[in-house]
């Protein structure tokens, strides 16, 4: 994304503004390190092009461009070689031979009326394809909180389909942030009378035909999933809708797009699976031909491919990603006492869970009422009920079987049985008033929720996210260690056994904490979002999904699309640009869920989070790709809750 003031630059062709029409000149050539004043065809334009990620769009090709003298009769339109001149600056002086400081530029060129000159992108966007007939169109945009007028963005559109004639009848104008939407809205019927194509965000990202949210490759047997099928490591699996829990498999492509923070994709990036999303995939003639077969599967920014392998190169590829060495987690089994979250903090997450820890943490430098408030069960408790029961034997026992590790379907319909042991396991008395004693604590009535809190979860190199299970206590549902227990039983779930010993983690040194609060009800939206700009890491700014109600961003419903935008300091009139890349689809009118004001808080609180655990992680200041990952909600009455913090895998 590095289209913006210091980080500007495109290309420039010649010409005359004689009332609506432009008139080309002949102008000095430029040498191809530099750019050119015309892209002829699609491999001039790769040539020129350099591979950048825009908000709703990672890895596509950008050619910058310039537009000098736009305050004259002869504008001059230049493009970039955007591989060797990313900004538009260094390119006016090293290319253009401009001797002018960089302020007196960004004067010239962002923000005004009288500018005298134009800077922008041509991003092709060459997986739209909204029908049959049309795949691959190029997008004229800005740098997002520069107001373009109508006057210069019909002047750059009809110099660049002048000048990339090849792509004249498939270039549009997209306005980039809420800044350029609102001013396309107040100058709408000058458009409509123009020549220029407008295409919305909306519509540019809801037609893209493939997206590879993690890019790479993978071998395996490659599967239709159509209900709830067993999957391993060994699997290429192909959904029809983003599935709620996943274990651990060698490639994910689903039919419904994907966001970056579903808890599928953010496991993805931990394990670095190829993840895809592919229309119609479970359609495909190419997919169905090699169906149930094993195959090489590559995920690229372009497009995928596949072709068929054989079982050895599978076996081959796995055992060169899996972990060399036996993981064995911390745990710390000496705290012996369920603890108020205002006792603990982020130190005591080897007792007590990441989880539990990072909430407690938060509540000790973010507003009051923001944080949930409650207690951690310390790992201790899981221990002595696992010891008491002689549930260690039993684990044991059942991985030693060799059944067990050869058949996937075989482990479920065991670890399923083991779970049922677990939820029906006897509790000491010591511990049955322990955790009663918490549970009396809270207000006559209260729901509480408790949630997994793992020592292989939340952690800076193991995100672990969607492996484990949390649940609601109800009034009438009697002694709590009823949720308590199945909880510590969601540390047997296939999914998390799977993951845990793909990564080679010892299963028996795996302990569960819990975290136990009041429950939310009644939210009025839920979301997940990112910490850091991961679009371009060097504008600050915070990636996030929301969607209405009570439907989660991380594991949603079938076919629900929330709310996603990019929020970030982009040098504008305000404090935050918004860019959104889709709206939620539960929306009546398709209007935004949260207000602008809402927005800014929420940018303003992952701007503490960031600082916060920054240091708390010890990651130098300078260090730009550090991040957070963090849930939040906005509750019945209107606030904003920070439900959950762990560090972003990127």
């Amino acid at each position: 994304m590095k289209q913006g003031m210091v980080a500007m630059g495109l290309a420039v062709a010649a010409g005359v503004l004689l009332g609506a029409a432009v008139v080309v000149h002949a102008q000095p050539s430029l040498p191809p390190l530099c750019g050119t004043l015309s892209i002829q065809d699609r491999a001039a334009f790769e040539f020129y092009a350099n591979r950048e990620n825009f908000p709703g769009a990672m890895q596509v090709l950008e050619v910058k461009f310039l537009i000098t003298d736009v305050d004259t009769l002869c504008p001059q339109l230049h493009f970039q070689n955007s591989k060797t001149y990313p900004y538009h600056y260094d390119f006016a002086v090293e290319c253009l031979g401009w001797t002018i400081d960089l302020e007196t530029f960004n004067r010239q060129t962002y923000f005004s009326e009288h500018r005298k000159n134009l800077a922008g992108s041509i991003i092709a966007h060459d997986q739209y394809e909204p029908d049959d007939a049309t795949q691959g169109i190029y997008t004229m945009e800005f740098w997002p909180t520069d107001p373009v007028a109508f006057e210069f963005v019909e002047l750059a559109f009809d110099l660049i389909g002048r000048q990339m004639p090849f792509a004249r009848d498939k270039l549009h104008y997209h306005a980039a942030g809420e800044t350029q939407r609102a001013l396309y809205q107040s100058e709408e019927d000058l458009y409509q009378a123009s020549s220029v194509a407008v295409i919305q965000t909306e519509e540019l990202f809801a037609s893209v035909s493939y997206t590879a949210l993690t890019t790479g490759q993978a071998y395996g047997r490659l599967r239709v999933i159509n209900g709830p099928e067993t999957v391993s490591a060994r699997d290429i699996v192909v959904y029809r809708t983003i599935p709620n829990t996943l274990s651990h498999v060698a490639a994910i492509i689903t039919e419904i797009p994907q966001t970056p923070l579903s808890h599928i994709n953010v496991k993805a990036k931990q394990n670095n699976t190829p993840n895809a999303y592919i229309r119609d995939a479970a359609t495909r003639p190419d997919i169905l031909a090699l169906a149930d077969r094993y195959v090489h599967f590559v995920a690229a920014p372009d497009g995928y491919t596949l072709r068929e392998a054989s079982l050895e190169e599978v076996e081959a590829f796995l055992e060169s990603i899996r972990p060399a060495n036996p993981q064995t987690p911390p745990r710390d089994l000496g705290v012996t006492q369920i603890a108020p979250l205002a006792q603990i903090g982020f130190a005591d997450s080897n007792s007590f869970g990441a989880k539990a820890a990072n909430v407690a943490q938060l509540g000790k430098f973010l507003p009051s009422r923001m944080v949930p408030d409650g207690f951690a069960v310390p790992f201790y408790f899981y221990d002595e009920f696992m010891k008491l029961n002689g549930f260690y034997e039993r684990a044991t026992a059942m991985m030693e079987d060799p059944d067990f590790q050869r058949d996937p379907e075989v482990r479920v319909a065991r670890l399923a049985s083991f779970q049922r042991r677990l939820r029906d396991g006897t509790v000491p008395a010591w511990m049955l008033d322990a955790l009663d004693a918490m549970h009396r604590s809270f207000a006559p009535g209260t729901s509480l929720r408790c949630r997994s809190s793992t020592n292989n979860e939340d952690l800076p190199d193991f995100n672990g996210a969607g492996l484990y299970d949390s649940y609601t206590h109800h009034p009438d549902e009697g002694h709590i260690a009823k949720s308590i227990r199945q909880v510590w039983a969601s540390l047997w779930t296939y999914r998390a056994f799977e993951e845990r010993d793909f990564h080679r983690i010892d299963h028996l040194q795996a302990a569960m904490g819990v975290l136990v609060h009041p429950n939310y009800e009644e939210e009025q939206a839920n979301g997940v979002a990112v910490t850091k700009n991961i679009y371009d890491a060097n504008w600050r700014g915070y990636y996030v999904n929301i969607q209405v109600g009570e439907d989660l961003v991380t594991n949603p419903p079938a076919n629900s699309i929330p709310d996603e935008f990019l929020v970030a300091d982009l040098a504008g009139l305000e404090r935050y640009e918004i860019q959104y890349i889709r709206r939620s689809n539960l929306v009546p009118d398709g209007g935004p869920i949260l207000t602008k004001e809402q927005i800014f808080e929420l940018a303003d609180v992952m701007r503490l989070i960031n600082i916060h655990f920054r240091d708390l992680y010890n990651v130098h200041p300078a260090d730009i790709h550090f991040a957070m990952d963090i849930e939040f909600k906005v509750t019945a009455d209107g606030r904003l809750n920070v439900k959950q913090a762990r560090p972003w895998i990127d």
